[in-house]
């Protein structure tokens, strides 16, 4: 079953199934109510009944005048009662048995009340009322109180002092009167009342379930798009709610396939450029000794042997990045004085640099600058951005600075490689440390290598729970800046 169906199925069927419990309960109440209402209505239409007993009872100061005066009792009721709907009537026995039961039941009749209750034909029976005067310990005088009958008590005071009590039985349930012809109208109202509000149940569910569906049903026709490889699917939804997050994290999944996507086509041709080139020049230099165009000579060998040192170095980049990819690339890392690393290989750096015509300029502070570290995988680090610089910057001076700064309150070291050269664009800053990424869209060998030295940076970098991000130089070239948490014990 479909999403939206059930969504409907279970708002309707709980909006039905409350609805209905309202509308019975709300008849339920209706009908105590107004049994309730009765009986207060009964009660106050027998509260005159009260001072005539009182008057009965101050003739002699007590209930002898009324004792076994059934007969007095009733015509007391029923003066009171007569005209209104508490009229008491005669109990008629159902014509099938009239004859039979009529003289018994008119003997039984002499020994209670006149009139107490009344048999009416089997498809509307009567409720029978029950009325008995009870003195002040609660005896009953005269009437009848049963002790499976509930009732309600009047007091019957006189001079201020209760004297006794009237009782009449309460109403358990309506048999006429406008009563029930008012509870009945009010059903029927509810009935009415409940139908209209499953009806605009109705109205609302749907187009609150095709509302909450409509997003899933194009999230998830977007999602096979991608499983089919279409990455540049996008969902437009203009919600604020879980749906509108889900859309936007969807988007950002399918920006992140693609450009994954993009990174592993361009990966895959670089790789081939990158391998196919050297291998191509060898063959060809081989080639041409083998057919005696170049002559074999040790110069000849020597120009083959360079392109199998340059196809070496790309097999072994490639291998590094691949081993930390999958988490071979190890590390020993121990308590190392950054500060000290770098002044311990100044004049090799310096050296290495000032051949390609580049000044070294060193700002490291006189202090421990505790770092924990593999000190050889910081070696690579730093001689991999120096051939960076070296071969791809066109600069006269860089510049190292190490300081200590916090960054999101943890104390970092900050170490900045700043040159003047030629530095690049904004668009190939968030790219320089893709593998193979290089800025020379044309892959030019003769500018240095294939691209892989920064990469592996990145690698060694992460690896030590660090940060390497690349920005303009103050100077006018390009800053590679490295941060490292610093140790504090």
């Amino acid at each position: 079953m479909k999403i939206q169906n059930k969504l409907f199925l279970v708002f309707f069927g709980f909006s039905l199934l409350l609805v209905t419990m309202l509308v019975l309960l709300m008849q339920w109440s209706i009908g105590k109510g107004m049994i309730s209402y009765v009986n207060t209505k009964e009660v106050e239409a027998l509260k005159p009944v009260t001072a005539l007993l009182a008057n009965e009872y101050n003739k002699e100061n007590n209930w002898l005048s009324m004792q076994d005066e059934n007969g007095k009792f009733i015509r007391l009721i029923k003066e009171q009662l007569k005209g209104s709907e508490f009229s008491p009537k005669r109990r008629m026995p159902p014509p099938e048995r009239r004859s039979m039961k009529w003289n018994t039941n008119d003997r039984k009749q002499s020994d209670r009340p006149e009139g107490r209750g009344h048999r009416t034909p089997p498809h509307q029976p009567e409720i029978e009322s029950f009325y008995a005067l009870l003195d002040i310990n609660g005896n009953t005088v005269v009437g009848r109180y049963l002790d499976d009958q509930e009732y309600t008590q009047t007091k019957i005071e006189t001079k201020g002092e209760i004297i006794g009590y009237l009782a009449i039985s309460k109403r358990n349930q309506l048999t006429k009167g406008y009563e029930i012809d008012f509870i009945e109208k009010q059903q029927n109202y509810l009935w009415i009342i409940a139908l209209i509000a499953m009806i605009l149940v109705t109205l609302v569910t749907l187009p609150l379930a095709r509302h909450l569906v409509g997003p899933i049903k194009l999230i998830s026709r977007s999602m096979h798009q991608l499983t089919q490889g279409d990455y540049k699917q996008s969902v437009q939804l203009k919600r604020q709610d879980e749906l509108g997050q889900m859309a936007r994290d969807y988007n950002e999944l399918a920006l992140t396939l693609a450009e994954n996507d993009s990174a592993r086509k361009r990966w895959l041709a670089n790789i081939s450029h990158e391998l196919r080139t050297p291998v191509a020049i060898l063959r060809g230099e081989l080639e041409a000794m083998l057919d005696n165009i170049r002559p074999l000579t040790k110069d000849n060998i020597a120009s083959a042997h360079d392109e199998v040192k340059h196809l070496q170095r790309l097999i072994d980049d490639l291998n590094l990045l691949t081993s930390a990819d999958i988490g071979g690339m190890r590390y020993r890392k121990q308590q190392e004085n950054l500060a000290q690393i770098l002044l311990s290989e100044e004049d090799k750096y310096r050296s290495y640099l000032a051949s390609s015509g580049i000044k070294l300029n060193l700002n490291i502070p006189h202090q421990d600058v505790d770092v924990y570290v593999d000190k050889t995988r910081l070696y690579q680090l730093f001689e991999n951005i120096i051939n960076n610089c070296i071969k791809y910057s066109s600069s006269t001076q860089l510049n190292i600075s190490l300081s200590v700064e916090q960054i999101n309150n943890t104390p970092s070291v900050i170490l900045t490689f700043a040159d003047n050269g030629i530095g690049v664009e904004d668009v190939h800053l968030e790219h320089l440390f893709e593998h193979l990424y290089r800025v020379d869209a044309s892959r030019n060998r003769k500018t240095g290598g294939a691209g892989l030295g920064l990469s592996i940076c990145r690698l060694i970098v992460n690896a030590h729970q660090g940060e390497i991000t690349a920005e303009h130089s103050t100077t006018g070239g390009l800053s590679i800046i490295v941060k490292l948490p610093l140790s504090l014990t």
